[in-house]
């Protein structure tokens, strides 16, 4: 019995066709991942200790604490968009 010449993973074709199904992501997509971990993390330890950490390090109801709840906010909205648009594409 032969063996093949290439290897199936081998092929070119293969690796590009790799790279064109998945998309980088941006630098708006990963500062949007990380609030969002910041977010989540933040809620569990509300959930689980009563602490809520950003008002702990900002002080509870100062425009920090504020701002950085709203752009938490912003980055769940701008991932529902992503996830959305990417739905559409498959």
């Amino acid at each position: 019995m032969n063996a093949p010449t290439m290897e199936r993973r081998h092929l070119p074709e293969r690796r590009a066709a790799v790279r064109e199904g998945s998309a980088a992501m941006s630098a708006i997509d990963y500062i949007a991942m990380a609030l969002l971990i910041v977010g989540g993390l933040n809620w569990a330890m509300v959930g689980l200790f009563d602490v809520d950490v950003v008002a702990t390090l900002f002080g509870a109801g100062s425009p920090a604490t504020r701002l950085i709840y709203v752009l938490v906010g912003i980055s769940a909205l701008y991932s529902i968009w992503t996830a959305m648009k990417m739905g559409r594409r498959h």
